[in-house]
C-alpha cells in the first residue's frame, strides 16, 4: 500500500482524503450522541454534498452505514481505521510540539500531513522513543543507545537513574574542566 499507512479489507487503499473523513466521524462519535453529515462538513471545512458523496464511497467500503437524511456511524473496521489514524496524530502532534518545539497549530496542521504517510512499525518507535524521553530524560551522549535498551528491555528505573547519575557526574567533570581551563 503505498499511499496509506491504514490497510483495508478492500482491494483498493484508503486515500489521505478518506482517512482524514474517518478520523473526524470517530472523534465526532466521541464528542457526540449522533454525527451528522453537517458536523463532518464543518469539521472538515467542506461543503454537505462534498460530504455526501465521500460518504457514499465510505459506505460502499463497509467502512460506515449511513442513510441519507440519517445519522451515521462507523462500522467495527471503519472505526479501528478510524481510532488509528487519531492516535497517530496525537502521536505525532506531541512529538512535533513536547520534543520539536513548534507551536501547536502549525504541528497539527504537520501531524495531519504525515499521520497517513508513517507506518506502523515507525509510529510504534515514535510512541517509544516518546516514552523513553519522558521516563528516562538526559542520559548522556550515547543516548540513541540506551534507547535501543529500553526498547529492547522496557523502562527500568534503577538503570534510567543509573544513567542520569553517569550523566551528571560526567558533565559535573566537565564543568570543572572548563572552568579550571579558563582560570577560574
Amino acid at each position: 500500500m503505498e499511499n496509506s499507512a491504514i490497510k483495508s479489507d478492500s482491494p483498493k487503499p484508503l486515500t489521505p482524503t478518506m482517512e482524514d473523513y474517518l478520523e473526524a466521524i470517530f472523534n465526532l462519535g466521541r464528542e457526540k450522541r449522533a454525527v451528522r453529515v453537517k458536523d463532518i462538513a464543518k469539521r472538515l471545512g467542506v461543503k454537505m454534498p462534498t460530504v455526501t458523496n465521500m460518504l457514499k464511497t465510505l459506505s460502499e467500503r463497509e467502512l460506515i452505514e449511513y442513510e441519507k437524511y440519517e445519522y451515521l456511524e462507523l462500522t467495527k473496521r471503519g472505526s479501528d481505521v478510524g481510532e488509528e489514524i487519531n492516535r497517530r496524530h496525537h502521536v505525532l502532534r506531541s512529538f512535533l510540539t513536547d520534543i520539536l518545539g513548534i507551536n501547536l497549530v502549525r504541528a497539527d496542521e504537520e501531524a495531519c500531513k504525515m499521520e497517513h504517510a508513517v507506518g506502523a512499525g515507525t509510529m510504534d518507535r515514535f510512541v517509544e522513543f516518546m516514552e523513553f524521553i519522558q521516563s528516562c530524560p538526559r542520559t548522556g551522549e550515547n543516548w540513541l543507545e540506551r534507547f535501543e535498551e529500553f526498547r529492547v528491555h522496557g523502562r527500568d528505573r534503577e538503570k534510567c537513574m543509573e544513567h542520569m547519575k553517569e550523566f551528571a557526574n560526567g558533565f559535573g567533570i566537565r564543568i570543572k574542566d572548563m572552568e579550571t581551563r579558563e582560570g577560574r
